[in-house]
């Protein structure tokens, strides 16, 4: 019997479960997360572009107020509950990615580097897509209707930058005359 209780204990997460558990219960993941993130980044912007010089109080204060304002629907808390599981996805297969190229890839060749950049960007596109899907905004069913028109006007303009931008231009050698020897001088 004590083993089937511990099947069940650990089936459930245990105990770090049972605390996640009751932390999501008092609005930990809900409230809590969303405000704290908010307020960091407000305060970190405002810091950084020194709009009250160099006041803390006041930058703490407006971060604080739009960090507040910004719980009062539940659509932020809808949408970080929404994108953090799949920006967590998405960064585990650019891991794997990364892992497995470098394995095989010299990290130095830039051109490996812009890949890696494309695979990046189609990763964000996809996780703020589903996103949005997922929230319900209108934008989610638009990009889901109408991506293979998307990638093949991407496709075609990342064909145009290679091209113009594998054309380097090329330095002539001085002019020489046509004739071999210098005309005579009077």
């Amino acid at each position: 019997m004590g083993g089937l209780i511990f099947l069940a204990n650990f089936m459930e997460g245990g105990a770090i479960g049972q605390l996640l558990s009751s932390w999501e219960q008092a609005g930990f993941f809900s409230y809590l997360l969303p405000f704290l993130l908010i307020f960091a980044l407000i305060f970190g912007i405002l810091n950084q572009i020194k709009l009250f010089k160099d006041n803390k109080a006041i930058n703490a204060i407006i971060a604080l107020a739009v960090g507040f304002m910004a719980l009062q629907f539940p659509m932020v808390s809808e949408f970080f509950s929404e994108i953090f599981p799949r920006l967590g996805i998405g960064l585990a297969i650019i891991l794997v990615i990364l892992i497995l190229a470098g394995m095989f890839i010299d990290p130095k060749n830039s051109g490996i580097m812009y890949v890696m950049l494309g695979i990046g960007v189609v990763i964000t596109i996809v996780v703020l897509v589903q996103t949005a899907g997922a929230v319900g905004w209108s934008s989610g069913s638009w990009w889901g209707e109408n991506w293979p028109m998307i990638a093949g006007v991407v496709f075609i303009l990342a064909v145009i930058a290679i091209i113009v931008g594998s054309s380097s231009k090329k330095t002539l050698p001085p002019h020489r005359p046509f004739w071999p020897f210098e005309p005579p001088k009077n």
